[in-house]
């Protein structure tokens, strides 16, 4: 009976389970170098947050260091506390910035936070005054109207002579609000608007362009760029072709293939009612896993502005999604696949090199920054490296 336990140490949950994720660590630092060339002159950090849009910050975040990143954003202290052994001598920037009980993790793990309000700049100078200097980056609002100090309040904190010298930010940032757009004139807007922060912060590292404000051009890079979308393979600019290589494959098991009568419905509310004869195979993934309802073929909102669903990919093609995707599962047509290419215990690809992430996205009338930070607890992950 032991020996016969013990044959299951050798099986990959990988290899059996129903939900499967697989991180192309290869190709998510292949597409930060590409950034970080484009980048030109600036540095290229590493924006991670959200655990690491959902992938991972441990192995992504490792292995964006291992690739040279040496600048990471993180949203969270407890996400920089996370991160910090896999990235031993990097800087962390904490984008929430600090608060009060916060300062022991930013001591200890050597965080940065970011300032973007007058109550956080007040609480950062009197930790200054107890603790001593320690770096900080502020944060600076020039028309996104979210998080930053106003720029009356960056210009004037920059002319103050009265600021303890103990505060010494290392890094002036802000944030574009249409860098997809890149025709829009609030860029310029911006760019202009940001421009005179920087230069009021001579000294001190700039940094303006994320994604998409790094593909519109070198007058956007300043000294740091702060890739994030485009790393996780994701389309950063609206129109333009994305040229990044895809990172992530999900997959869902299929549990039953079964046929169905034309005139038949398939799932709650009917949501779809069948033309022909089909088969329909249902997988073991629903928006509990982040394969969000609004792609389902009927029965939802998104059906009346976008007529098409989201499709699947399995043998070869694509296969469309039948009905309303539910909490665990999700059915899909394969009546157009052969009968003896389509069994139980398959996997049907939600989303990867064959059906894209924005696609995806699409055709849930969302982007693919909400799909990637959707996926759920229940996959089995794979990463994948090749060692140079």
């Amino acid at each position: 009976m032991t020996d016969f336990i013990d044959s299951f140490d050798d099986e990959d949950p990988f290899d059996s389970a129903s939900l499967r994720l697989t991180v192309d660590l290869t190709a998510l630092t292949e597409n930060w170098k590409d950034m970080a060339r484009r980048s030109g002159k600036a540095r290229a950090g590493a924006v991670v947050k959200a655990d690491a849009y959902g992938l991972g910050i441990e192995d992504t975040g490792e292995a964006l260091f291992l690739a040279g990143a040496r600048d990471f954003f993180v949203a969270t202290v407890e996400e920089g506390v996370t991160l910090r052994p896999y990235a031993p001598d990097a800087r962390i920037f904490v984008l929430a910035g600090i608060w009060p009980g916060t300062e022991r993790r930013f001591f200890e793990n050597d965080l940065v936070p970011v300032i973007s309000s007058e109550e956080q700049l007040a609480f950062w100078m009197a930790v200054l005054a107890e603790y001593g200097d320690y770096p900080c980056a502020l944060h600076v609002d020039t028309g996104f109207n979210r998080l930053g100090l106003s720029m009356d309040e960056a210009l004037a904190l920059a002319d103050d002579v009265s600021r303890p010298a103990s505060f010494a930010p290392v890094l002036v940032m802000s944030h574009l609000a249409c860098g997809d757009d890149h025709p829009s004139e609030m860029n310029r807007q911006q760019l202009e608007s940001f421009r005179q922060v920087s230069a009021a912060y001579e000294g001190v590292d700039s940094s303006l362009a994320a994604s998409a404000g790094i593909f519109l051009g070198s007058d956007y890079h300043f000294d740091l760029t702060r890739p994030g979308i485009a790393v996780y393979g994701g389309e950063a600019v609206n129109g333009m072709a994305n040229p990044m290589r895809p990172v992530v494959t999900a997959e869902a098991r299929i549990i039953q293939v079964r046929t169905v009568k034309a005139g038949e419905t398939v799932g709650y509310g009917r949501a779809m009612q069948l033309t022909r004869d089909s088969r329909l195979a249902i997988v073991a993934a629903g928006y509990a896993d982040g394969y969000l309802r609004s792609q389902s073929s009927g029965g939802v909102p998104m059906r009346q502005a976008l007529p098409q669903g989201g499709h699947g990919f399995l043998a070869g093609r694509k296969v469309p999604v039948a009905g309303r995707i539910t909490m665990d599962l999700t059915m899909f047509d394969v009546t157009d696949i052969p009968e003896n290419a389509v069994r139980a215990g398959d996997y049907v690809e939600l989303f990867g090199k064959n059906v894209l992430l924005d696609d995806v996205a699409r055709s849930a009338g969302t982007i693919g920054y909400e799909i990637l930070t959707s996926i759920g607890l229940r996959h089995e992950r794979r990463y994948l490296f090749e060692e140079e």
